[in-house]
């Protein structure tokens, strides 16, 4: 079994090919061979099998929805813990808060925080003292498991104080399991989701208050903006992104268009013009590289492009981008 496991490593919340596959297969056909499951011990490691109490030699599924309330509910505990001790916290500085927050607003009007840990730390403390409304600006290709924890544990308290909360992400988020997982256990009449083709970087916006931007792709370092008319301005610029977004429950907005080229082949189009490389147009519009080459190769072929000088030339000829501004 430890010579097993050293083959197959990998997180607990993870399965590796061999496991999958046995476990969608004995979900299908009610049990799978105990000597079969020799080759994937995740599936055992994880309680995902247990004995058929009929024949030992045989190993039963449990059902994914017992399963993973067996995983949710320590992650539950520990959210609920780590928000309690965020509202004692934020009581206990409460008091000298209060004594310089005149002093303050006109000082630090922009602050530059360093370091995932203080982001975290002023994000946190904004959210818990937010009362009316979030806006959140949240790019594709920032995305990962614990900034998705660290998302659910600050909004669940919003949301159960009747914060409403407006969130943007870009159109490829709607083919990421995780940030769909993610929205799933949030939506409610509250909490609104939309997409849009482009985002620039991360953004949120407690009350019109205070705003967070980051200011560097690896999240490191961001600006706390606490100016009146530069939180308004950035009020503005989320509004004009909303207003053009798609909500997320609208269906795939990658729809082909009469002329054959689907709405993110004209934002690539659009990108291309300007002379952007294929890894900063993946960056801008939330994609791996390979998929947006997939889509420049389809765009060459919808318009009979040999080159990529040719294809540049005929996006232009094409008139598909006016097509798109006069839309």
């Amino acid at each position: 079994m430890n010579q097993a496991k050293a083959i197959h490593p990998h997180a607990a919340t993870d399965l590796c090919d061999e496991g999958s596959r046995l476990y969608a297969h004995a979900l299908r056909t009610g049990r799978v061979a105990r000597v079969d499951v020799k080759s994937a011990p995740c599936l055992l490691d994880s309680a995902l099998l247990h004995a058929d109490p009929a024949d030992p030699n045989w190993l039963c599924p449990v059902p994914p929805s017992v399963a993973l309330a067996r995983r949710l509910n320590p992650i539950e505990r520990e959210i609920t813990e780590r928000r309690r001790l965020s509202i004692q916290l934020a009581d206990a500085f409460e008091p000298f808060m209060n004594l310089s927050a005149q002093d303050a607003a006109s000082a630090h009007s922009i602050t530059v925080l360093e370091g995932s840990e203080r982001i975290n730390a002023a994000l946190n403390l904004s959210t818990i003292q937010c009362q009316t409304e979030m806006l959140t600006v949240q790019p594709s290709f920032h995305i990962s498991e614990r900034s998705l924890l660290l998302g659910l544990e600050r909004d669940r308290p919003l949301i159960e104080r009747g914060v409403r909360i407006r969130t943007l992400y870009q159109h490829t988020a709607r083919y990421n399991p995780k940030k769909l997982a993610y929205v799933d256990q949030l939506s409610n009449g509250k909490v609104e989701y939309r997409t849009i083709d482009e985002l620039v970087e991360r953004l949120v916006i407690c009350d019109e208050t205070v705003a967070f931007i980051a200011v560097r792709e690896d999240q490191q370092v961001a600006l706390e903006v606490r100016h009146p008319s530069l939180v308004r301005y950035l009020i503005k610029v989320f509004e004009f992104m909303w207003g053009r977004a798609v909500p997320l429950s609208a269906g795939a907005p990658y729809e082909t268009a009469p002329d054959g080229i689907t709405d993110i082949q004209h934002s690539i189009a659009k990108l291309l013009i300007e002379g952007h490389v294929d890894e900063a147009i993946a960056r801008r519009l939330g994609m791996n590289v390979r998929t947006c080459r997939a889509h420049i190769a389809k765009l060459a072929a919808v318009l009979g492009s040999g080159s990529r000088a040719q294809l540049g030339y005929l996006i232009a000829q094409s008139g598909i981008l006016a097509q798109e501004s006069g839309s």
